[in-house]
């Protein structure tokens, strides 16, 4: 399993938006410097973002995205997930039925306890948990 950059960008955008929140709107162009990533690359996943309603936006001179929960209501699960779809190192089940002796399978189950493991950790780490660990490191750069 592999998260694209699109679903690594798009919790890094979140991030940003939860340790630069001032309750001001803050500009795409902004965040993308700050994270240097394409500006272009950045509109296309605050869109799908945006659309999922997690943050707000404002257009004009003053426009920009906020947060529209607080950073608690954000799990790592959450916005990976509205990027990647399910985080499962296999597909497990299908609705064709090709793995419909999947779960008379021995490996299916160690499949199945890996995707456990993941969502366990992805849905139990919030937005402001992470900006918790970012000002304990002292604000220095981070990638994710």
């Amino acid at each position: 399993m592999k998260i694209s950059t699109k679903g690594r960008y798009a919790l890094r955008l979140m991030l940003d938006l939860a340790i630069n929140n001032t309750g001001e709107y803050i500009p795409i162009k902004r965040i993308a410097e700050r994270q240097e990533i394409s500006e272009k690359y950045l509109e296309q996943i605050i869109t799908q973002i945006s659309r999922a309603g997690f943050v707000r936006s404002v257009r004009g001179s003053q426009g920009g995205y906020q947060l529209a929960s607080p950073p608690e209501d954000y799990t790592v699960g959450m916005i990976v997930r509205l990027l990647e779809g399910e985080l499962s190192p296999v597909i497990l089940s299908d609705e064709a039925g090709v793995y419909e002796q999947a779960d008379r399978h021995v490996t299916a189950d160690v499949w199945q306890e890996i995707k456990d493991a993941i969502d366990q950790v992805v849905d139990n780490i919030t937005l402001a948990e992470l900006v918790r660990r970012y000002h304990e490191k002292g604000n220095c750069e981070y990638y994710i």
